[in-house]
């Protein structure tokens, strides 16, 4: 996170992606949302937000994608607005600029990470003095992941996803990866819809004591997958319990799935969050852009768009283009 710095009237800040290395569903918790066991982690595929004082007490956002709507539906205008009532302060104003590089509805968290970095932005742009815990704490009223992608890098996520705990001694591996990020820009996946198709089909399956809820989260702090991101195990098959459902459903998930398979030097393949990106983890950067390259005729021929990308060890952070 940010310290405030009340000389600066505007900067930029990086609002990056996220994938899912790991969606477990646990069961139901007594609030009616799922409780979740994941592996997030940061991607530098990243959106950059543009902040500036608005001396008239307005707070307005352009974009460049002319598909997101700018108005109170938008993330960023709900944390501007959130921030500025909590503040007590009337008069405060902004002028909040997007340049969107995240794919829309994509599984990716782009609105997510959009409405993090506004409370962060906001903050500084504002010389609010929020410490990272208050800022937390209203990221979580905000959205299940909004808290992890403020802080990002590689991390547990538990509860509802708010619940974030960094991986221990996660030294050099997991930087050192890279993913080849798919998608068709034609199809969109609703989260709210995943999970109720989930819940219909595996409900019976539920865990419902959270002494068994505990015991999921201890096999996944200790298992493979934390091992093979600390450079000490192969990588298992990447668990995402949504992907059979949505999989089921679309049917450029399945032949996306498929695509990815074919190159056979990736680490690991699976679907993010609630889709319909997909991706492949790779050891490098450079394996990642080949694999991408050689697959270049039939991700355009199959109507995919593509991403080649490292992980980030960190979330939202000031754009170097900041004076």
């Amino acid at each position: 996170m940010l310290d405030s710095d009340p000389r600066q009237s505007q900067f930029i800040l990086s609002s990056p992606a996220k994938i899912n290395l790991h969606l477990e569903i646990l069961g139901i918790r007594a609030d009616g949302f799922h409780e979740l066991a994941m592996v997030m982690q940061s991607v530098d595929l990243a959106d950059t937000l543009f902040f500036k004082v608005n001396s008239n007490a307005r707070i307005s956002l352009t974009c460049n994608n002319p598909k997101l709507v700018t108005d109170e539906k938008n993330l960023i205008i709900q944390a501007a607005q959130l921030l500025k009532s909590r503040s007590g302060l009337p008069n405060l104003g902004a002028i909040i600029g997007l340049e969107k590089r995240i794919p829309i509805g994509a599984g990716l968290a782009g609105g997510s990470s959009n409405c993090a970095a506004t409370l962060i932005g906001l903050n500084k742009l504002w010389n609010l003095e929020y410490t990272p815990i208050q800022l937390l704490n209203l990221a979580a009223e905000l959205g299940s992941d909004i808290p992890f992608t403020m802080k990002g890098g590689s991390q547990f996520c538990f509860g509802r996803g708010e619940v974030l705990e960094f991986i221990d001694n996660l030294k050099i591996k997991a930087p050192n990866l890279a993913i080849l990020i798919i998608k068709s820009p034609e199809t969109s996946v609703s989260t709210p819809w995943a999970f109720k198709q989930y819940k219909e089909a595996r409900q019976n399956q539920y865990l419902t004591e959270e002494s068994d809820f505990d015991l999921r989260r201890q096999i996944l702090r200790k298992g493979q997958l934390t091992l093979a991101l600390k450079g000490q195990a192969p990588f298992p098959a990447i668990q995402n319990d949504l992907q059979e459902i949505v999989e089921e459903h679309e049917e450029s998930v399945r032949q996306g799935l498929n695509l990815l398979k074919s190159r056979t030097e990736s680490l690991a393949i699976a679907m993010s969050g609630s889709g319909p990106s997909l991706f492949a983890l790779f050891d490098t950067l450079e394996s990642a852009q080949v694999a991408q390259f050689q697959l270049a005729v039939t991700l355009r021929d199959q109507g995919y768009e593509s991403w080649c990308t490292s992980l980030l060890s960190h979330g939202i952070y000031l754009d170097d283009c900041n004076e």
